[in-house]
């Protein structure tokens, strides 16, 4: 067992490698950016990187509480799906651990541990070409959204 300074410090590390890894690495508009803390530019719209010691997730979050927002991603959902290069987990209007209500676009990574070494090699190569293409649908897609403001 690690102690949550353990945990804490462990999930830095890897943080602070993948971002390292991503940096050299520009947008699909040829830009620098913070992979890390992606910005989509759209208030209630997020793109969230998650790893713990059971699996690895990557989801579009949308808390925007005008259900156009998510409405965009359905009507967007062939153009996402085909730039991400697999379908992922579409849920609308789920409740967080605060039971703040929000819907999700995600997929995940099964049984890899950030908190070891010998995962992260697995880890980073799930994240890097989702959030990649991701960014990619975004560079596209963002124009509707900001429609939507």
């Amino acid at each position: 067992m690690y102690s949550k300074q353990e945990v804490s410090k462990l999930k830095e590390n890897f943080w602070t490698a993948f971002g390292k890894y991503m940096k050299p690495v520009l947008s699909a508009d040829g830009e620098a950016i913070s992979w890390l803390n992606y910005k989509t530019g759209i208030p209630g719209v997020f793109f969230k990187m998650d790893a713990d010691s059971r699996h690895a997730s990557i989801a579009i979050v949308i808390t925007q509480s005008d259900p156009r927002f998510y409405e965009l991603f359905v009507n967007n959902k062939a153009i996402l799906e085909t730039t991400l290069g697999e379908n992922w987990q579409w849920q609308a209007n789920a409740s967080d651990e605060y039971g703040k209500t929000m819907s999700t676009i995600s997929t995940r990574l099964e049984d890899v541990n950030v908190l070891r070494g010998e995962d992260w090699p697995a880890i980073i190569s799930f994240f890097k070409p989702r959030i990649i293409a991701l960014d990619e649908f975004w560079s596209m897609a963002k124009y509707g959204f900001e429609g939507l403001l």
